[in-house]
């Protein structure tokens, strides 16, 4: 490998000859030799983004030339495209302010832009960095990466997860089966309802989502270095808010309180504690696909659900539940990921929050595991369910909580009996109504339909 000096305010250093980062972004990448958790490209993307964004409001109150603005924006679009992917080799494990991935777009859009131009025209400080602080910058791109991530990827997710619970809830209009608490028989339900259930939870938790979208679309930049705006012009950080705007389509607007927009994590925490919400609803949901179609000769065995690969290297014909598995691991992933942005969120020392990058990438994460997870188990399991109606109506037939139909009828403490003695006896709860004399059979056949207790 060839290599070039690169310089900084620390002196020379050496930089492989083929990459277009300079002194600093090599630095980071040799002190930080820290796990292979690298700066998600949705961050790179998002801060090519705010450059962009950041040269047209300089060129547009008079603090960047055309020259130096059109080739800014000329390579923040080749990052944005993919072209440059492999000039961004940061740890996340760096300085907790992200200034070193700040650098390292600085440098990379620098270098790039002189060798399109053919000559020394752009300095990553002094140009690409124009009224910006890495501490305004960071948190702009983590909050246009969070709002791209939610409403490209996770939304488009979540509405097909729920178009195809719909579906099924149609498909089992009528079908009644037992509804179970405490892992307990229960009265019946209709597997329609069951469904329904399933499915008014992923529109709640999608509600959840977009209720965030207000404290994220507010953008920390021009608070620079410490919220006072030192070195940023008036009129920028509008101007750059209203440029990111129109580039995602997104209503982004500039923070009204800088100091709080570098210091507190509040609106990202907020935004993960519905990502977390929704891991919750996703558990529970895979959960009950997984105990329906447990056996399938030994357990519920209520639905059938795709057989997609062999379920064992020893039992052969076994037929697992993966993609249930697969999405409750994604939602305890999240649910720990949670736990780590609350408590990075809550380390905003003074005038700035230091731990952005550990966020952005927990954040990132969650909303990809989560956005991936859904469509596949909406579509290797959830569209592929088949309820058995036979073993639905068998246990509805064998289920001794019907009987709480009966408590208008004749009371709580007979209906108890009832039950009871159907149980210790292994017989049926018309049997023992008759055998007790608590009801004829025509009493017990208008007061106990599971159809009408639904």
């Amino acid at each position: 490998m060839t290599y070039r000096i690169e310089r900084d305010s620390m002196g020379e250093i050496s930089v492989p000859a083929d990459k277009y980062w300079g002194a600093q972004t090599e630095r980071s990448f040799e002190n930080f030799r820290i796990g292979s958790e690298k700066m998600p490209g949705r961050i790179i993307s998002a801060f090519a983004t705010v450059k962009k964004a950041c040269a047209e409001a300089n060129l547009s109150i008079g603090a960047l030339d055309a020259e130096r603005a059109e080739l800014i924006r000329c390579v923040c679009d080749q990052i944005i495209s993919g072209e440059l992917d492999g000039h961004f080799p940061l740890s996340v494990w760096q300085t907790g302010s992200g200034t070193q991935t700040n650098m390292n777009l600085n440098e990379v859009i620098a270098n790039r832009g002189n060798e399109i131009c053919g000559k020394k025209l752009l300095h990553p400080n002094d140009h690409v960095n124009r009224s910006q602080s890495s501490n305004d910058t960071f948190p702009t791109a983590l909050h246009v990466a969070a709002v791209t991530s939610l409403k490209e990827k996770l939304e488009p997710a979540l509405l097909h997860m729920i178009s195809e619970l719909r579906r099924l809830e149609e498909e089992n209009e009528g079908v009644v089966t037992v509804g179970r608490t405490h892992l307990q028989d229960a009265v019946p339900i209709a597997f329609s309802q069951e469904i329904s259930g399933w499915r008014a939870m992923i529109e709640s938790s999608l509600s959840a989502v977009r209720a965030t979208y207000g404290g994220l679309y507010e953008l920390a930049l021009g608070g620079t270095a410490v919220g006072t705006g030192l070195n940023c012009p008036r009129g920028f950080a509008e101007a750059a808010a209203r440029a990111i705007s129109d580039m995602t389509g997104y209503p982004f607007v500039s923070a009204k309180n800088k100091f709080h927009a570098l210091s507190s994590k509040d609106a990202i925490a907020f935004s993960h504690g519905a990502l977390r919400a929704l891991a919750a609803d996703l558990m529970k949901t895979a959960n009950d696909v997984r105990w329906l179609a447990s056996g399938p000769r030994c357990g519920l065995g209520e639905i059938r659900i795709p057989e997609n690969e062999p379920g064992s290297s020893i039992m052969p014909g076994k037929v697992n539940p993966t993609q249930c598995e697969a999405l409750t691991m994604v939602a305890a992933q999240v649910m720990g990921n949670d736990v780590t942005v609350g408590i990075a969120a809550s380390q905003g020392n003074f005038q700035l929050n230091v731990y952005m990058p550990v966020i952005a990438y927990n954040f990132l994460q969650s909303c990809d595991l989560l956005s991936d997870a859904v469509v596949s188990f909406t579509d290797r399991c959830l569209s592929g369910i088949v309820a058995d109606r036979e073993k639905m109506a068998e246990n509805l037939n064998k289920t001794l909580m019907s009987v709480t139909a009966l408590s208008p009828v004749i009371g709580y403490d007979k209906a108890a009996e009832i039950a009871k003695a159907a149980h210790k006896n292994n017989t049926t709860l018309k049997e023992e109504a008759l055998r007790l004399g608590y009801l004829t059979a025509d009493q017990f056949d208008e007061a106990v339909k599971p159809e009408k207790m639904v």
